[in-house]
């Protein structure tokens, strides 16, 4: 089996690269840790690469997140889109699973709603909005954000996403 470094560096495809990452997070549970030094080192392009190989396996695993969840809590407001938008879905991925330690990443994600890129900005609406279906502390504290939020949101797909957490909500 290719190491973490070798598949990163090869010449394929980045969907491919993103899937053999993937594949090898599951296989072996020690390969987070060569990820997240690649991660460190990486160019932008690598980077991505391994939130993105991340975020494929917190959405069928969340538990996984549990070995680099402060890799991804730091880095949500990377200068690197890619990176912010992908660390956003894996908290949106695994906020029903730590609540305690996606609470810090609430403000970063608050930040990241203002971003210039529609696919950050979507992207943080989804981790906010698990954030808040996950936790009923998290919700009293999101909601008034929500509709604040709604109020400056231009793009349909980002406002619709609020819009269908409040209407879930009752609210």
């Amino acid at each position: 089996m290719p190491t973490i470094t070798e598949i990163l560096k090869s010449k394929r495809k980045p969907k491919e690269i993103i899937e053999l990452l993937a594949k090898e997070l599951k296989r072996d549970e020690k390969a987070i840790d060569e990820l997240i030094q690649c991660f460190e080192n990486g160019t932008t392009a690598e980077k991505g690469n391994c939130m993105e190989a991340i975020e494929y396996v917190t959405k069928e695993y969340p538990e996984f997140a549990k070995n680099c969840l402060d890799l991804v809590i730091a880095h949500l407001n990377d200068k690197a889109p890619r990176v912010k938008w992908e660390a956003c879905r894996i908290i949106g991925n695994v906020a029903s699973m730590f609540p305690d330690k996606i609470e810090e990443a609430i403000p970063k994600l608050l930040v990241n709603t203002n971003d210039k890129g529609t696919v950050v900005r979507w992207s943080a609406a989804f981790a906010l909005t698990e954030i808040a279906k996950s936790s009923s502390k998290m919700q009293k504290e999101l909601v008034p954000e929500f509709k604040r939020i709604l109020e400056r949101e231009t793009n349909k797909g980002v406002r619709n996403i609020y819009l269908k957490y409040l209407k879930g909500a009752g609210l």
